[in-house]
């Protein structure tokens, strides 16, 4: 429990717990309902994408072109809408786009053995370059309003939107998958050893292979969502999300180097860096400002949690040992 405590994680919710009263007194309009209403929408993008980056990462892989397969994905929709095709037929369209695009990374990581990062940084560029050549420079706004209207619509007598609600759902579906599964562990393993994982009989390159597909589907989903909320799809939409995906995901205290990490943490390292962005928006701080701050607190996320770890080590190598006698 005093380890528990003393945890990555926990810290970043206290420090989270520390920015919301401090914003509440400072900034006006912060403690609002309203503004926790738009707080979460802007939540909801990077906690989507966040969910299945962790697993990607715990594993020790990295996938930079969450925010490209958004952007394609909405350039798609404006097309097919253009075309005349339905939304309700468009979702799953969006969706098996997402897996494809995933199938890709997948292939190139797992069937060519090559480094996630390398290959990602290109698919991010490609799958934006495709974007513009599919709907180009132009934005599609004529969405019905019985889809974007409802999309941000809130819980009864709340302001809190729908969505938020089902991301809740499925950030508690993660976290038991994650810590409470077989899958879980296998993750965890594949993170801390490929070899070993494959010796124990885990199929690592299946099991990353399809945690790609997973990633680019549910950025599609989010790509969906994020036309529908602004009603507009372009082709630069979420353009630079992936900087806060990373960001709140190794915030949370997932190690870029794969083996360790909690949901919890990452949920809450989304809501930090959510809610610390807004606060400084909402008090006019410049846009400059606010990416340094991102930046920021992507250096402390590598590099915090591996410094609390050497200084817990070499805490424990100085800590005398209690030899049998002296314990009676």
């Amino acid at each position: 429990m005093r380890k528990r405590l003393g945890s990555w994680d926990v810290l970043v919710i206290v420090v989270l717990a520390i920015v919301v009263v401090v914003s509440s007194v400072a900034v006006e309009g912060f403690a609002t309902s309203r503004f926790w209403g738009f707080l979460l929408l802007d939540v909801i993008p990077i906690a989507l994408i966040a969910l299945p980056m962790t697993l990607v990462v715990i594993t020790g892989e990295i996938d930079l072109s969450v925010a490209s397969v958004l952007g394609l994905s909405s350039a798609v929709m404006g097309q097919l809408w253009m075309s005349g095709v339905p939304l309700p037929l468009i979702l799953p369209i969006i969706l098996l786009l997402g897996m494809v695009l995933g199938a890709v990374n997948g292939l190139f990581v797992t069937g060519f053995g090559l480094p996630s990062l390398a290959v990602t940084i290109g698919t991010l560029a490609l799958y934006r370059g495709l974007a513009y050549v599919v709907l180009g420079d132009k934005a599609v706004a004529d969405f019905p309003f019985s889809w974007t209207g409802n999309m941000i619509e809130a819980l009864p007598g709340t302001t809190v939107p729908w969505v938020a609600l089902v991301v809740a759902v499925l950030a508690v579906i993660f976290g038991i998958v994650l810590h409470a599964t077989p899958i879980g562990r296998a993750l965890f393993a594949m993170g801390n050893n490929d070899q070993a994982a494959t010796f124990s009989g885990i199929s690592v390159a299946k099991t990353k292979f399809w945690l790609f597909v997973l990633t680019a589907t549910i950025a599609s989903l989010a790509g969906f969502f994020w036309t529908m909320r602004y009603a507009s799809a372009r082709a630069d939409n979420g353009a630079g999300l992936e900087l806060s995906v990373v960001a709140a995901v190794l915030l949370g205290g997932v190690s870029i180097f794969g083996g360790r990490g909690t949901l919890v943490g990452v949920m809450a390292g989304v809501l930090l860096l959510i809610t610390l962005r807004n606060a400084l928006q909402l008090a006019d701080v410049p846009a400059d400002t606010l990416t340094i701050v991102t930046g920021t607190l992507l250096i402390i996320s590598v590099v915090g949690p591996n410094a609390a770890a050497m200084l817990r080590a070499r805490l424990r190598r100085r800590r005398p040992a209690v030899s049998p006698a002296a314990g009676g």
